[in-house]
């Protein structure tokens, strides 16, 4: 009985320290959001700090992922309703720069999409799961992070509630 006991304790002390070391992440809500400097899928440098004062919708997606494909309609709205109220939509592709020029053409995407070359995922996640949004204050400061797709009315919902 002792053994088996003695088992389960290392078996479930195991699974806490996996489980621990899989969950962390680059960044924790209520820090600031890392800057970076990345190419737009026009060959442009963009600077997160360029976005500096507004509220701001950080996208990780690619053209192949459905979810991803899900949401675009809805920022596209967002950027239309509140583009000029102090929000900022950023997309962060994770493909080639080809493949999401040619996909936010087809789509009429009308917000920054930048290039992720690993290292935007790296210091924002470890991405593990696209779509994986991030909400960020007028300070700075991320509020909230999505991993997998919402409706529109929910990122509405943050964006009315941070633009006050």
């Amino acid at each position: 009985m002792r053994m088996r006991i003695g088992k389960v304790f290392v078996l479930a002390l195991a699974l806490m320290v996996v489980g621990a070391c899989s969950q962390g992440s680059a960044i924790e809500i209520g820090q600031k959001a890392p800057d970076f400097s990345l190419a737009d899928i026009n060959g442009e440098m963009v600077s997160f700090a360029s976005f500096s004062g507004k509220v701001v919708i950080l996208d990780f997606f690619a053209s192949w992922c459905p979810p991803c494909r899900q949401e675009i309609p809805g920022f596209i709205e967002l950027e239309k309703s509140y583009g000029d109220k102090g929000f900022a939509m950023i997309g962060m592709a994770v493909e080639s720069a080809g493949a999401a020029k040619e996909f936010a053409g087809k789509m009429g995407i009308n917000y920054p999409v930048l290039v992720d070359d690993g290292s935007a995922s790296k210091i924002y996640g470890p991405i593990r799961s696209i779509p994986t949004t991030f909400i960020i204050d007028k300070s700075g400061k991320m509020v909230k992070m999505y991993i997998g797709s919402r409706e529109k009315a929910v990122f509405e919902a943050d964006i009315k509630e941070l633009l006050k």
